[in-house]
């Protein structure tokens, strides 16, 4: 046993142990530190689900532009024209390529129908489209047709996949980032 002056203040021997002078927290205390983590969360969560949501657009406006490139690539490898298809009206696209004149799916994970994460909707910028067609067509040649598919999300932030030129490749723009819109 510890006696005198070596038994300070800062440790005792209790039952065999040492402890410190230092307090553990109550239950009390925890279940109070809960609610506030659980009333700042409450707030911040509303917020949160809108990133989320605007983060599902800005995805699908990478997978729309991983499958163009795919189609360019594709184009010129094979010699014959691809079509990315964006039906609109459904949220849908997907690819197709041209066989003996006619366009029919690709039997891969690229030929498959993508849809739009719900409250997104895709439309052309370009009103100069002949035909309304619902389709961009990569070439052989690596020329495509210049024109801007944009995808606006529910609370109104805009993606756009555009190509200048039809020899330039589609890019990925934010027009609020740019300073348009």
């Amino acid at each position: 046993m510890i006696t005198g002056r070596s038994a300070d203040h800062n440790y005792s021997m209790v039952r065999g142990r040492r402890t410190s002078g230092v307090r553990g927290a109550t239950l009390l205390e925890l279940i109070f530190v809960m609610v506030i983590i659980c009333s700042v969360l409450a707030m911040a969560a509303p917020s949160l689900r809108g990133f989320f949501g605007s983060r599902k657009t800005s995805h699908a406006a990478s997978q729309m532009l991983a499958l163009m490139k795919k189609a360019h690539s594709q184009a010129i490898a094979d010699g014959r024209v691809y079509r990315f298809n964006l039906e609109m009206d459904a949220g849908t696209y997907w690819l197709t390529a041209e066989e003996g004149g006619v366009f029919e799916h690709l039997y891969s994970e690229f030929g498959r129908v993508f849809t739009l994460p719900d409250g997104t909707v895709a439309c052309w910028v370009d009103d100069s489209r002949e035909d309304d067609r619902d389709y961009i067509e990569f070439y052989p040649d690596a020329t495509t047709e210049p024109t801007t598919v944009r995808l606006i999300d529910r609370r109104g932030k805009v993606v756009d996949l555009e190509c200048p030129s039809a020899t330039e490749f589609f890019r990925i723009r934010t027009p609020y980032e740019d300073g348009e819109l």
